[in-house]
């Protein structure tokens, strides 16, 4: 309309301006906003009062555009409301679940936002002081003993924010494609900024560089596809000609074209979600990147890209014959299967708490497809729930281990202490930390009276109901249930290891994982050893491990999350309606 309206002026030789919902936009423009703003602080502001600046006008944006998602829902949502907002023509589809994942991700990064600001009682936070210095160097050693703060950190936390809110919201494979590589881009430098072990940090944002590159790549690649196949690349037009295509009126084979181009876009989002066989990248990421850093990336990443995968699902792209669809879902559960799998065992046998939340990530990434996997309006809202449990959980769970550091021989805080050995005896040191813990491990375990058990219990029964077209996906159901019991195992063994193990610093002799013997010296006396406790022994010489005290601001952000777990447990059926709700209207 908008297009006839501007043929028309130029016919008559007048300008018409186009018309734009700056409404709708704002959130969008406040996030981004921020970002540039952020760029001109580094320039402008000096040193002594950037960090302030830069945390305080992150974190105002942030709640800012939540407050104003919050407004939109009630604008168009509510009674007489339009439903939601197309922004340029289709381009952008300011929906109900838009609004709902865009909330989703605002709300868990200012969360998330408040672990990256928390420092330690020496007023020093997660990020190296230079990024760009050879580890180990004279250069990188100058700038710490110089006390150097690097604050580009929060301008690209904001652009890879605006990315996230862009992607969900997409109504055409380009503006998904330019969303993907906006959140992309900042997180692959975020990835290499850790303080310590550094040379694991750059690697894992040289892996996650490179292979992020490569699925792109076959993103783009199934995009061109999708465009010849259909001429447009909206979702609605691919949607009606693959309409078309299903009542007999294309070349022969011409539904190959548009198999190849979906499975291929597909691909490109699933890597951003860690599905099997794209999930290579996220233990070394998880690891190796700053944990704040972390714990953005494992809630709102995953957030957005599944966001996106509904909407290329769920408005049009994905529609043709029962044959091409059955194709691509035949693919999909192969994926889910396979993520849930590799997910729960991989997980089970990890002795580094990063590396096996990298691998609980990938296995909840199974959970989820299920409820995507269901085709019906159910599913849905269960991935939905699904997310914002997962997110609470899983930021909660890595400002967990931020504040759990190994010291050095001088009595000073280093890196976290990431090996599980290391976590035995936290329940001594510090009760209410363990105990916020295995609230987020028992929430990752779908345990009754917590939020991840309504998550999965909702993706679950969505699979079950499956759709008339597509039929049950009560066997994917099954395998889920199944890999979730599997996945208890490595989960309560953290609560074992930190409740009812030794500390780890007594441990006065070495001990090989592979060959335990029946006793071992702890503090000076043998004690016996059952296999449960072989995997997470550690050597001798092993930094002594400590619970740091910090800002406070990660304090209150495992308090949040842990009580939000438990809330959306034990009454889950507000928030529940509320999606319902919102997805009816959008």
């Amino acid at each position: 309309m908008i297009a006839q309206a501007a043929q028309t002026a130029a016919a008559a030789g007048t300008f018409v301006a186009p018309e734009v919902a700056w409404f709708a936009l704002t959130p969008l423009i406040i996030v981004i906003s921020a970002g540039v703003l952020g760029v001109l602080v580094e320039s402008f502001v000096p040193a002594a009062h950037r960090r302030t600046v830069q945390v305080v006008m992150t974190m105002v944006a942030l709640a800012a555009a939540f407050a104003v998602i919050v407004w939109q829902g009630v604008t168009w949502l509510g009674e007489g409301g339009p439903g939601g907002v197309v922004v340029f023509g289709g381009v952008l589809q300011l929906d109900g679940v838009a609004l709902l994942f865009q909330g989703t991700i605002v709300l868990m990064a200012f969360f998330a936002l408040a672990v990256v600001v928390d420092r330690t009682a020496v007023k020093q936070d997660a990020f190296t002081p230079s990024a760009a210095s050879i580890p180990g160097s004279e250069h990188e050693e100058l700038a710490r003993r110089l006390g150097l703060v690097q604050t580009e950190v929060y301008p690209l936390l904001m652009f890879a924010v605006g990315g996230m809110m862009i992607f969900p919201a997409a109504g055409d494979l380009l503006t998904m494609f330019i969303a993907l590589e906006v959140l992309s881009l900042p997180l692959y430098v975020l990835s290499g900024m850790a303080r310590r072990r550094r040379l694991l940090s750059q690697e894992a944002s040289f892996k996650y560089f490179v292979l992020g590159a490569f699925a792109s790549a076959v993103f783009l690649f199934g995009a061109a596809l999708l465009y010849g196949y259909s001429g447009s690349v909206r979702f609605d037009a691919i949607g009606r000609i693959s309409g078309a295509v299903a009542q007999g009126g294309a070349p022969e084979n011409w539904e190959l074209l548009w198999l190849v181009g979906i499975l291929m876009v597909i691909s490109g989002l699933l890597f951003k979600v860690g599905a099997v066989p794209f999930q290579a990248w996220t233990p070394d990421v998880y690891q190796g990147a700053p944990t704040p850093i972390t714990g953005f990336m494992a809630a709102c990443t995953k957030v957005a890209a599944f966001g996106a995968l509904l909407r290329l699902i769920y408005t049009g792209g994905f529609s043709g014959s029962i044959d091409m669809l059955e194709a691509v879902k035949v693919a999909l559960w192969v994926v889910a299967i396979a993520t849930m799998i590799v997910g729960t065992v991989v997980g089970a046998t990890q002795t580094d708490i990063k590396r096996m939340l990298g691998y609980s990530s990938i296995a909840h990434a199974g959970f989820v497809l299920v409820g995507i996997l269901s085709f019906n309006n159910a599913g849905i809202k269960a991935v939905i729930f699904y997310l914002l449990a997962y997110s609470l959980a899983t930021i909660g769970a890595f400002a967990v281990i931020t504040l759990v550091r190994e010291t050095g021989p001088g009595g000073e805080v280093l890196g976290e202490a990431t090996h599980l050995g290391q976590w035995a005896g936290l329940g001594r040191r510090s009760p209410w930390l363990a105990t916020c813990f295995s609230i987020f491990l028992l929430s990752f375990a779908g345990i009754p009276l917590t939020a991840g058990f309504i998550a999965k219990f909702t993706a679950f029964s969505a699979a079950v109901e499956g759709s008339p077209l597509l039929g049950s996906g009560t066997v994917l159901a099954v395998i889920g249930v199944l890999a979730s019991a599997v996945a208890v195992f490595f989960y309560i063994r953290v609560i074992v290891i930190m409740f009812f193990m030794p500390p780890t610093e007594t441990v006065t002799e070495v001990v090989e994982v592979a060959e335990v013997p029946a006793e071992v010296l702890v503090g000076g006396e043998q004690i016996a050893m059952n296999p449960a406790q072989t995997s997470v022994v550690v050597a001798t010489g092993a930094p002594a491990v400590v619970v740091v005290r910090s800002e406070g601001l990660s304090a209150a952000t495992i308090s949040i999350m842990a009580a939000g777990v438990l809330l959306l447990g034990i009454v889950p059926a507000p928030v529940l309606d509320l999606i319902a709700r919102v997805t009816d209207v959008g």
